[in-house]
């Protein structure tokens, strides 16, 4: 029987399987950076708020090409105004402006 006296020594296999692998990886990572909402190629307005409620809180806002970073000092802020109404939130989480 021949194929029992096959050797399988061929060092190309092993090159071959590992370029299946490393193609499998950079499809994986293709898809995830397609995913990203701060894809650069993408042309709508996307907000992310990270840390949300908390002193180290930041804000990302990509504009089209244009990306703006906000973030929080911790800090109360101070400045001059009059309120202009209340909000409240409901058990659903949805907000409710009542102005005064």
């Amino acid at each position: 029987m021949r194929f029992l006296d096959e050797d399988d020594d061929d060092p190309m296999l092993s090159v071959v399987n590992l370029i299946d692998l490393f193609l499998v990886i950079i499809g994986m990572l293709m898809v995830v950076i397609a995913q990203n909402p701060l894809n650069p190629f993408s042309e709508e307005r996307v907000v992310v708020v990270e840390n949300p409620g908390e002193d180290n809180m930041r804000i990302t806002v990509k504009d089209g090409q244009e990306l703006t970073r906000y973030e929080s000092s911790g800090e109360m802020g101070e400045g001059q105004g009059a309120r202009a109404g209340v909000t409240y939130r409901l058990d659903d989480g949805r907000m409710i402006y009542v102005p005064e």
